[in-house]
């Protein structure tokens, strides 16, 4: 039997999310939408992603609800995409992920998430184990970890080497 293009089938909350979310590439540009990449070049340059991958990704989040198009410049007419509060949603999940890859893969910490508040670092749920609560997503510090490359080629990670809050557009 041949593989579905989809999970119609499936009465499960998991496969329904994989419609919006499951395709390559997509979780990664939601979270470079939360590491505060908004333009679409440095989304391209970040990812290294083909264009019309992108372009539909873009478009897809968009129709979605987990991104916003936003015009910045009228002449000529630029948009940027800002991550919406259905698309922050999904921080628990890729902190999760990003967890495990530290444990099952990568073994060294690419960054460390911590409560921009008092900076420690967040349990795996989100939380902070010194204050008690979880953080809200905006209140959360990236900072880079020994595993980064500290030269990078690109400017997206360039700007992401300094210490930052998700959410917070970056500057390159």
């Amino acid at each position: 039997m041949a593989l579905g293009k989809d999970y119609a089938t499936q009465e499960c909350s998991i496969a329904h999310a994989l419609e919006i979310v499951g395709e390559r590439w997509t979780l990664l540009v939601v979270r470079d939408a939360l590491f505060g990449v908004r333009r679409y070049n440095d989304f391209l340059v970040h990812l290294g992603i083909p264009r019309a991958v992108l372009s539909t990704r873009l478009q897809k989040l968009t129709e979605q609800g987990l991104l916003e198009k936003r015009q910045y410049q009228q002449s000529p007419p630029r948009d940027e995409y800002v991550i919406t509060e259905r698309g922050i949603a999904l921080w628990p999940t890729l902190r999760a992920l990003g967890l495990w890859g530290r444990e099952h893969v990568t073994e060294t910490p690419l960054r460390y998430f911590r409560h921009a508040d008092c900076g420690t670092e967040l349990g795996p749920y989100g939380e902070c184990p010194t204050c008690a609560i979880v953080v809200p997503v905006e209140d959360v510090l990236m900072e880079p970890g020994p595993g980064l490359d500290p030269d990078p080629a690109d400017s997206v990670s360039r700007a992401l080497l300094k210490p930052k809050r998700l959410l917070e557009p970056i500057s390159v």
